[in-house]
């Protein structure tokens, strides 16, 4: 009989142990809880995040506390073009850029293109008929507005074409640990996205963040019903690294996507950010990134991606 490979016993063992843990822990939750609230419960890296929800879906009770751990997974191997959301989110970009950007979305096969909201209703019907999504962002860059706002924002951009909504949490809120407003903030926006099928990346903003905070905001993330979490605006002074994918892939688990965004310019930094966990790639150096850089395209077809973000 084949010997068993001691890493996958390991990794077999963490795994069953983890799911023994959060079991027991969501069933004492559960039990202490006289008010019929359902309540979510995961962990990583040594730290638990439990997200209570009432009968209609609104965050009731948020908390973070000391357990346990749990494992990542590398996603598996797709081409790089299909897992980059092509962007172009500078305060400044025209209406002839942003056709631009979705032209080369449609011509290299992105996943996405991502603009501000101002540019949905165009991106659109300029990508109708392609496989191309659009993506928008809510409560973009600071994150600082009202969970109603963040709400009623993503509300509309679905509305006008959206498919895809990133989103900025509280940073403020969740440095303070005030996990209810942070939780509250996305489970509004999964609510109004959801309801449309459209997907949430919550943008959690690491170069402000410790790595506790980081592991906090990816699982109140997860257990608020989001579909992503994201690293980086872009507009905060710093981007993705490959140290932050690799920790909120660890805190997510394999299920849920990560998105590494910011800073993120060569087909190598790319693959770098894919092998340590993420499964999207937020970059306006799109068309450089899949090997047909500026120097093959007629001038006028490589503008957008000089764009820093």
């Amino acid at each position: 009989m084949m010997k068993p490979d001691p890493k996958v016993v390991e990794q077999l063992v963490e795994i069953i142990a983890h799911e023994v843990l959060v079991a027991l822990a969501e069933e004492e939750a559960n039990a202490n809880n006289p008010n019929g609230y359902h309540c979510n419960f995961d962990c990583a890296d040594g730290l638990c995040v439990r997200v209570c929800l009432d009968d209609v879906g609104n965050v009731v009770k948020a908390g973070a506390e000391r357990i346990s751990s749990t494992l990542g997974a590398i996603p598996p191997e797709r081409s790089i073009a299909e897992m980059i959301d092509h962007t172009l989110l500078k305060p400044d970009a025209t209406q002839q850029e942003i056709a631009q950007l979705c032209y080369e979305a449609r011509r290299y096969g992105f996943a996405s293109v991502c603009v501000n909201p101002t540019w949905v209703s165009l991106c659109a019907e300029l990508l109708k008929g392609s496989d191309v999504r659009v993506c928008t962002v809510i409560g973009f860059p600071f994150g600082a507005t009202s969970s109603e706002s963040k709400a009623f924002e993503a509300e509309t951009a679905i509305k006008q074409g959206a498919t895809e909504i990133d989103m900025v949490i509280n940073v403020g809120a969740l440095k303070a640990r005030d996990l209810n407003t942070v939780a509250r903030d996305i489970r509004g926006v999964v609510h109004a996205a959801h309801t449309h099928g459209a997907i949430v990346k919550v943008i959690i903003e690491t170069s402000l963040l410790t790595d506790e905070e980081k592991t906090i905001a990816s699982l109140t993330a997860k257990e608020a019903g989001a579909d992503f979490v994201k690293t980086s605006t872009g507009f905060a002074g710093g981007g993705a690294t490959v140290h932050d994918v690799e920790l909120m892939r660890r805190a997510v688990g394999p299920q849920m996507g990560v998105k590494a965004s910011g800073g993120v310019r060569t087909r190598e930094d790319a693959e770098n950010m894919i092998r340590a966990g993420a499964t999207r790639i937020g970059a306006s150096a799109g068309v450089k990134i899949v090997g047909a850089g500026e120097a093959t395209l007629p001038k006028s077809e490589a503008g957008s991606s000089s764009n820093k973000y």
